[in-house]
């Protein structure tokens, strides 16, 4: 099972590092229009990999019901935190569960076959050292139909090439394509590819939809860059949105966007 340390530790100021930042709002903007086409009012969705709640919390507002997990008890506490605030915690339901350990959802039976889709943000699944396992437990939660939005950290991102190789750090430009992954704050990390993902998935899901996220936007790490060039950042976006699923450009972005359907 994933550590939850290392996010136990970002917890507290994940929200002012990525989610209020320049970046961070243009990336899950980005994603959202993809949550809010796959799920609509009144269905009951799945969360992995919550973090501090900001997507949960979107969905809810628009009448979507959420059943939120996450291994970080730290992040569920500001989850729990914000969800009060914003009066949704009869929309939003946090559960301490890693991504590995949906199986125990299954195991109690009452959820079995029962949501009506499932997301996850921002790289969750590229901790997770056992897909298949995670796809087949998935799958069993799941009603026929259900839509599955997936954000995944990809290998191949020429925006991680340029920057790095020109402030001389050729080991960073190139870490995705390191066999096995690498390592972050004690963790595994990989990187696996839109062909790769859906080959684990073909069992039990039907892909739909690809799209590239920080293809032409930078990635999260880039921020005091985009503080000095917000607008250019817009125009950026504007355009990346306009070509998010034109062959080729899902391959090259910091992630991609994956929605498939349970067969």
């Amino acid at each position: 099972m994933t550590s939850p340390a290392p996010f136990d530790a970002l917890a507290p100021d994940y929200d002012a590092r990525f989610t209020d930042t320049v970046l961070g709002q243009v990336l899950r903007r980005a994603v959202w229009r993809w949550l809010d086409r796959a799920f609509t009012p009144g269905e009951r969705v799945l969360e992995l990999a919550c973090g501090t709640g900001e997507d949960a919390i979107h969905l809810a507002r628009r009448g979507v019901g959420v059943l939120a997990t996450d291994s970080s008890q730290a992040m569920l506490d500001v989850a729990r935190a914000k969800i009060e605030d914003a009066g949704l915690t009869g929309s939003v339901e946090l559960r301490s569960l890693g991504i590995e350990q949906l199986d125990r959802l299954a195991a109690r039976g009452g959820t079995v076959g029962t949501l009506d889709g499932a997301f996850s943000n921002f790289g969750g699944l590229n901790c997770v050292s056992d897909l298949a396992q995670v796809a087949r437990s998935l799958a069993a939660l799941l009603v026929p139909g259900a839509r599955v939005v997936l954000c995944v950290m990809g290998p191949l991102v020429p925006w991680e090439w340029g920057w790095y190789l020109a402030h001389g750090v050729p080991g960073r430009a190139f870490r995705r394509l390191t066999p096995g992954g690498t390592r972050w704050r004690g963790l595994a990390v990989r990187y696996p590819s839109i062909g790769a993902l859906c080959r684990v998935l073909a069992e039990w899901f039907v892909p739909r939809r690809r799209g590239g996220l920080g293809v032409l936007v930078p990635p999260s790490y880039v921020e005091p860059w985009a503080q000095r060039h917000q607008r250019l950042v817009r125009r950026l976006d504007r355009w990346e949105r306009a070509i998010e699923e034109w062959p080729v450009v899902p391959w090259l972005g910091d992630h991609y966007l994956l929605e498939v359907e349970r067969r």
